[in-house]
């Protein structure tokens, strides 16, 4: 299973009144990975968008196990931990440089649709994008 590393720097406006990370830029760091993710597996989102396919989030799962602060060095992993070309599950680990254990794990689940909204069995539709995600995510 292919799993891509994002490194970002936590920044001051992503902090809160105690000085930590606010939970919600998690999900944004989460975004950050998945298409680093995308883009690693040789397809940015911007060539999927233009092929004429989207990927709406539909779910988000975030647990909070730890936190970080200002300036951390943070590595996200990102991997895709279910496919089956209607939908697609994303796995992510959040890691703060020095530390062994993930600080935050979480998961998105994203539809495949058309440019009108409507769901699209990428297997079909765009068998060539499938390919990539059954590759990387080893589910041959």
């Amino acid at each position: 299973m292919y799993v891509s590393e994002t490194k970002l720097t936590a920044r001051y406006a992503e902090t809160d009144q105690m000085g930590i990370i606010h939970h919600s830029c998690y999900p944004v760091w989460f975004e950050a990975g998945r298409t680093d993710f995308i883009k690693k597996m040789g397809l940015p989102y911007s060539e999927i968008e233009k092929s004429g396919v989207l990927l709406p989030l539909i779910e988000l799962r975030c647990f909070y196990k730890g936190f970080s602060r200002y300036e951390d060095e943070i590595t996200v992993k990102t991997s895709v931990c279910q496919h089956n070309g209607i939908k697609t599950t994303f796995h992510y680990e959040v890691f703060k440089s020095g530390c062994d254990e993930s600080i935050t794990t979480g998961e998105t689940i994203h539809a495949w649709v058309n440019r009108d909204f409507k769901p699209v069995n990428i297997k079909k539709y765009k068998p060539e994008i499938n390919a990539l995600i059954i590759s990387a995510a080893d589910l041959l």
